[in-house]
């Protein structure tokens, strides 16, 4: 994937990310997917979720431009794009969407115990979880980064600087497990909370000296407030995120791939994007390849 690059101008656009939705003047544009009526094949999940006419999607509602819950109430952000994609490929209205709030930790579990249907929440492809669930896409790759106070007092370059520091990030993510098995980070250095927006809170106060996960979450807090937190600017992992599903539903993952690249043809993909994280993200990104679905 191309560079992701940041001007202080996105990211003043960006604070108005949250009030697109809860406009009353009728000025704003219609950004619905265009609901499709497909025949699926007998038995197959598609099918199943067609003809139920809703989709459960698990998603983050504290992260800007990817998962974020708007003053309209509902969740707004590239993740949510990225479903009502799919939804409308399956017949399925954004009215039927049922949109259920997915921190790091739970979203194993979700699609384990058929709480949601899928899973579009910042979620990193990983062996770790690749054994318990099965994963459609990538559909966008992040990586790794650092969030520092406005000026960085504590004066952080990288994730080799965060030995001696207070870091947040959260229980269960991939971060987390990054800066303790490859950077050493101890139990008492690392500050484990359930979401991303308890770290930020933690280091607007200063009970944190850093908070780390990736840069695209990173980038939502800097939008929000950019007199008060930069980003560090130097990811250092890889971080493909992929929609979660359960296993054994092939033939859904499948379905999914083939959509993405449908929206990567036609349009859809790159302003699903740029609405939403590509008000802060200058460059729109390619999709990149997926990965397949034969376990």
């Amino acid at each position: 994937m191309r560079s992701l690059r940041y001007s202080s101008l996105a990211l003043a656009a960006a604070l108005s990310l949250t009030m697109t939705a809860c406009g009353g003047d009728g000025d704003e544009p219609d950004t619905a997917a265009p609901v499709e009526k497909t025949d699926f094949a007998e038995g197959s999940r598609m099918k199943a979720l067609a003809d139920a006419g809703k989709l459960r999607v698990g998603t983050k509602f504290d992260q800007p431009l990817f998962g974020l819950k708007g003053l309209s109430g509902e969740p707004e952000g590239f993740d949510v794009e990225i479903a009502k994609l799919i939804a409308a490929k399956l017949g399925i209205s954004e009215d039927n969407i049922e949109f259920v709030e997915a921190v790091s930790a739970n979203r194993e579990p979700f699609l384990q115990q058929n709480r949601v249907d899928m899973v579009v929440a910042t979620y990193t492809i990983n062996d770790k979880r690749d054994m318990v669930v099965d994963f459609a896409g990538p559909y966008f790759q992040a990586g790794q980064d650092i969030l520092v106070a406005k000026g960085n007092p504590k004066g952080i370059t990288g994730p080799e600087a965060l030995k001696g520091k207070k870091t947040c990030s959260v229980s269960g993510s991939t971060p987390a497990e990054t800066v303790q098995t490859k950077y050493g980070l101890t139990t008492a250095e690392l500050v484990l909370v359930d979401a991303y927006s308890k770290c930020r809170d933690a280091l607007s106060n200063g009970q944190v000296d850093a908070v780390t996960t990736d840069n695209v979450i990173l980038s939502g807090y800097v939008s929000e407030a950019p007199e008060d937190f930069e980003l560090i600017g130097k990811p250092f992992t890889e971080e493909p995120y992929g929609i979660g599903i359960p296993e054994g539903q092939e033939d859904f993952c499948d379905f999914i791939n083939e959509t993405l690249a449908e929206a990567a043809e036609d349009g859809g993909y790159a302003d699903a994007f740029e609405k939403t994280a590509g008000t802060v993200i200058e460059t729109t990104p390619e999709l990149p390849s997926p990965r397949g679905c034969d376990k």
